[in-house]
């Protein structure tokens, strides 16, 4: 017969295996779903000149259009069916998060727990198909006015347009609360960082080559290299680090 300490360490094993096998399923299904993810920001919009679309993007890249692009993973530079991203859903979170300060009856619901919380989410819902719909109808209309960007233009492109947009920002919300309920970290989160991952290798051979070129200095190419480094060391630092509380 098997000693009591052999039986807890059989018992202890068993369930070390267990979370590891619960571990594995979790990443293995995070690693999917942002596969899945990459794969739609690959997918252009319907009725629209790929060829046309990224000479007039071409252009336009520098600024504010260049970093939601970044944030979207590329996706605007393709106009793809995620070309809204999840920005919708943040900037509701954002509007939602000030308006539960200075609306009564919602903070009454912040302070109603779990309860509230999911009311809470739910308004953040509406909120980010309501502006979801008027980034989608603004991008069908200005799709429109390029010049040979829409094959056939009209109303049918617009309600089109606006249906995919706001369809692939809610399959992303929908998306990352998957990832956060049986996957790893932080759904909505992941997405946003494998977004920017992905335009890493291009903004890094970019650089090297304005250094090859002489656009930019080496010692400004290394000065930007230990920034990186001392940034992501800090940001490790925090996250790590533990409050000692004196009892």
């Amino acid at each position: 017969m098997a000693s009591a300490a052999e039986q807890l360490a059989s018992n202890l094993n068993f369930s070390a295996f267990a979370k590891a096998e619960d571990l594995k399923k979790r990443i293995w299904f995070t690693i999917g779903a942002l596969l899945v993810y990459r794969l739609g920001t690959y997918i252009p919009l319907p009725g629209i000149n790929p060829d046309a679309f990224a000479q007039a993007f071409s252009s336009q890249s520098k600024g504010v259009l260049g970093m939601f692009n970044m944030f979207a993973g590329g996706a605007v530079q393709r106009m793809a069916i995620f070309a809204l991203g999840i920005m919708p859903y943040i900037s509701a979170s954002i509007i939602m998060q000030l308006m539960t300060s200075v609306i009564p009856s919602l903070e009454a619901l912040k302070k109603e727990g779990e309860q509230g919380r999911k009311v809470i989410n739910q308004y953040t819902r509406y909120g980010t198909v309501l502006l979801a719909l008027v980034q989608a109808y603004g991008i069908s209309v200005g799709l429109e006015g390029g010049n040979g960007i829409v094959s056939d233009p009209g109303m049918f492109f617009r309600i089109s347009t606006v249906v995919t947009l706001v369809g692939g920002t809610m399959f992303l919300m929908w998306l990352g609360e998957q990832i956060t309920a049986r996957g790893i970290g932080n759904g909505i989160s992941l997405i946003i960082f494998s977004g920017i991952v992905a335009g890493l290798p291009h903004a890094i051979s970019g650089t090297l080559e304005l250094g090859r070129t002489g656009a930019l200095s080496t010692g400004l190419i290394l000065a930007i290299i230990v920034l990186a480094i001392v940034v992501i060391a800090l940001i490790v630092f925090f996250e790590r680090a533990q409050p000692r509380l004196l009892i």
